[in-house]
């Protein structure tokens, strides 16, 4: 099954959009929300990240993401560290879901923000889609969905890549103001996939 990537900065309406291909019938990983997941549900990865940044993570059992946090976010190798471990555990986790998912289309979609920052990335699209809004209307959305200041939002865009970074590496793109018909260009991509040889 092919695989294209849905990608977009924060607010861009990236998951909106893949909600919609779902909606649609073509199965979707949203690997920000099964990455918070595995912190939990893999034993492999917990083992990991026990062993290289201390059974403190754990309380209980219980995932404690913000002594991790407290950890990797004012060190940048023990950051670069934690995503050696968790992007592979990703990878593999979305290779076993992808082999029991079943597309109509041919194709699944990988939700992610950052799949074209991280190079272990690199190989999984077969495809890479762009979502894409103008940034006060991204800044809005991400204000109004996350109850954050605008200085807070200003300040997780400025350390995501630029669309134009992203614009060099997609295939298809979508534009997503609130204004524009959103389904006609999720349609038109659809198609483009499916007859993909």
């Amino acid at each position: 099954m092919r695989v294209l990537a849905c990608t977009g900065g924060i607010g861009s309406g990236k998951t909106y959009v893949a909600s919609v291909f779902e909606r649609l019938g073509v199965p979707v990983y949203y690997s920000d929300v099964r990455a918070k997941q595995l912190y939990s549900e893999s034993e492999s990865l917990r083992v990991s990240l026990v062993s290289e940044f201390g059974s403190g993570i754990y309380e209980d059992g219980l995932f404690r993401k913000e002594r991790l946090a407290e950890i990797v976010f004012s060190d940048e190798k023990a950051l670069l560290k934690l995503e050696s471990i968790v992007h592979p555990a990703v990878i593999s986790d979305f290779e076993e879901w992808k082999s029991l998912s079943f597309s109509a289309f041919g194709f699944s979609v990988f939700e992610s923000a950052i799949i074209l920052d991280k190079p272990v990335f690199s190989t999984l699209p077969d495809k890479v889609l762009l979502v894409s809004a103008p940034e006060d209307i991204r800044i809005e959305r991400v204000m109004k969905r996350d109850n954050a200041s605008y200085e807070d939002v200003r300040k997780r865009m400025r350390i995501q890549s630029s669309d134009e970074f992203r614009k060099e590496k997609a295939d298809f793109f979508i534009f997503a103001d609130g204004k524009t018909a959103v389904l006609p260009q999720i349609l038109g991509v659809l198609e483009s996939m499916k007859n993909l040889r």
